[in-house]
């Protein structure tokens, strides 16, 4: 998400892992663009328990929570909403899950509203920033108090959140007895920065779950785990020079706005690239040492990239479309460059996310017989049923 009205880009990511003995992660990460608002909305929840009962929570909860946080309901209403909306589990006779919600707009302004998950983490320049909330309550749901936070994000600013599954990691352990805990988590990412200060959101995030698992007793998880990351930063830029301009005498404006450019600069054909070396005065070599089956690339003083044209162009896009990485060809170094500057919203939330894929985790999980049943008559109302098997789990008794 890059803003029109300041120069600020903001790179998204999570990793998340599953309780040892289940199948389907009870948490849930969403994403959700809102380019006409210049906006982005993430949610993290965390169902009830463990399982494929705490995925339908975790689940329903991130599709409610990004609808009401576009529409901008108030927050305490919508709250009560989701509870209500939840379903009941029969042992404990409560619908309960946790959740965080982001809220960023234009020039960095961030709303953070938390309930029941670890408070979230703010690392300014490398170091953790501390952002005072302000706490409430549902008049119906007194014991479930919310959080929320409002700050200005700036450049280099990293938001990290998180569910229980990484401040409990280890708990009970001899290491970490008290488990690995919100200090230890700032520790290691403010030490995680300070190593590699242009760390991706989606690289942190990993480091962050790789590292609770490692507390692990026998690193098999006693909770489900995730970790999510925004990261605001400027935006890195590419121009990609291909094909010689229709009428040739714009060949020297051309050849200027290439110059001028400010960011990575790749030129993608034969005579694009005999162009701008001679309008620029630069001379083109060419790199005979490549291997592969492409034309080799060449080299250009201010040009980061110059290869061949179509073909090159063509397995690029294929590399890209594929996921296919770490090709040394011309192509591949193209397509790493493109996927570098491409903001990681590979998650982005999709419209039809929750009860399709909660019919879906059904389905895979215990087949045809169960799954999700609507039945809507106008002017009456809608009812959703969720049908799956009745577990008892020993050690949680739901």
């Amino acid at each position: 998400m890059n803003s029109k009205n300041t120069d600020l880009f903001i790179d998204t990511g999570y990793s998340q892992c599953c309780h040892f003995a289940e199948k389907a992660c009870g948490d849930a990460v969403a994403f959700k663009r809102i380019p006409a608002e210049e906006r982005l909305l993430a949610v993290l929840a965390d169902g009830l328990g463990h399982g494929l009962k705490a995925n339908i929570l975790a689940l329903m909860t991130t599709t409610m929570a990004l609808r009401f946080s576009a529409e901008d309901r108030e927050i305490v209403h919508s709250a009560e909403i989701i509870m209500d909306a939840l379903p009941v589990c029969q042992v404990r006779q409560i619908s309960y899950a946790t959740f965080t919600i982001v809220d960023t707009r234009l020039g960095g302004l961030t709303r953070v509203v938390e309930m029941g998950n670890p408070e979230f983490l703010l690392f300014r320049g490398g170091e953790p920033f501390p952002v005072e909330g302000r706490e409430f309550s549902s008049p119906r749901y007194r014991d479930r108090t919310m959080t929320a936070y409002t700050f200005g994000a700036r450049p280099g600013d990293r938001l990290l959140f998180f569910s229980d599954g990484v401040t409990q990691a280890g708990l009970g352990s001899p290491s970490f007895p008290l488990g690995w805990r919100s200090s230890g988590v700032r520790d290691y990412v403010k030490s995680t920065i300070a190593g590699q200060p242009d760390i991706s959101a989606q690289e942190l995030s990993e480091r962050v779950l790789r590292e609770a698992v490692a507390h692990e007793p026998e690193l098999r998880p006693a909770d489900d785990i995730t970790a999510a990351c925004l990261y605001f930063r400027e935006p890195r830029r590419m121009l990609l020079f291909t094909g010689p301009p229709f009428d040739q005498s714009r060949d020297a404006e051309c050849a200027r706005i290439f110059r001028d450019f400010r960011g990575t600069r790749v030129i993608s054909g034969g005579t694009s690239a005999e162009i701008i070396s001679r309008e620029l005065h630069r001379p083109l070599t060419i790199d005979l040492a490549a291997a592969g089956d492409l034309p080799p690339p060449s080299h250009m003083e201010g040009a980061d990239l110059v290869t061949e044209g179509i073909f090159t162009l063509s397995r690029a896009a294929r590399y890209l479309e594929n996921g296919e990485q770490s090709h040394l060809d011309p192509a591949g170094r193209l397509a790493e460059l493109r996927e570098s500057f491409e903001h990681d919203l590979t998650n982005e939330y999709a419209a039809h996310v929750g009860l399709y894929n909660i019919q879906k985790v059904i389905r895979l999980t215990y087949g045809a017989p169960y799954g999700v049943q609507i039945e809507s008559t106008e002017g009456q109302g809608t009812a959703v049923t969720l049908t799956i098997p009745y577990e008892v789990e020993e050690n949680e008794g739901c």
